[in-house]
């Protein structure tokens, strides 16, 4: 009876998905090879970074190391999975708000943009947002340019992330009320032009 291979025709593209059923996508963001030198020469390891997300706005990411490529991603894929979040998004394309984010020497400044924008960012952080499903962002790294922390710093910069509506829950008020007296800036003041005048 012949075995079937362990993930050996894995696509390199990473977009394939693996469980159309769930509508996740992966894609790997960096592999590194280790070597462990020991007494008859040296031992070979990979280290896979890894992140997923539905393009619905919930995205996760993860690590895995292993002594071949596939199983290293495979671990990967399956942690990235475990730890998904929600990122609120507005109007499902960018962010509600500008927002910065660190991880050890990482630091990444994301930034909400217009309709038709794309995403403007460097290698780890666009497959974060591909991943996302979101459209419209701009993105700049500060720090180091070491995918782990640039990743990591993008994920804390998400949960820093607020939409209006979980900010009037906090603060026990509606989202009109938010908002409203802005809107009424204009006539609000030229009816107070004549009293001051």
């Amino acid at each position: 009876m012949a075995r079937e291979p362990r993930d050996g025709g894995r696509r390199r593209d990473r977009e394939a998905d693996r469980e159309p059923d769930d509508g996740i996508i992966d894609k790997l963001v960096t592999i590194n090879r280790v070597a462990k030198v020991v007494k008859g020469g040296r031992r070979f390891a990979f280290a896979a970074l890894v992140v997923v997300g539905d393009r619905k706005g919930r995205v996760g990411y993860g690590a895995g190391k292993a002594r071949e490529v596939p199983e290293a991603i495979r671990k990967a894929t399956e942690r990235a999975k475990r730890t998904m979040i929600r990122v609120p998004m507005k109007e499902g394309r960018t962010l509600h708000h500008d927002v910065e984010g660190r991880f050890g020497a990482g630091a990444v400044i994301l930034r909400s943009a217009s309709a038709g924008t794309g995403i403007i960012a460097g290698g780890p952080l666009r497959a974060v947002f591909e991943t996302l499903g979101m459209g419209d962002v701009v993105a700049k790294s500060l720090g180091s340019r070491n995918p782990h922390n640039m990743v990591k710093a993008a994920f804390a910069a998400f949960e820093r992330c607020a939409s209006p509506r979980s900010v009037a829950n906090r603060r026990g008020k509606k989202v009109a009320e938010l908002f409203g007296p802005r809107r009424d800036v204009g006539p609000v003041a030229e009816a107070e032009a004549p009293a001051n005048g």
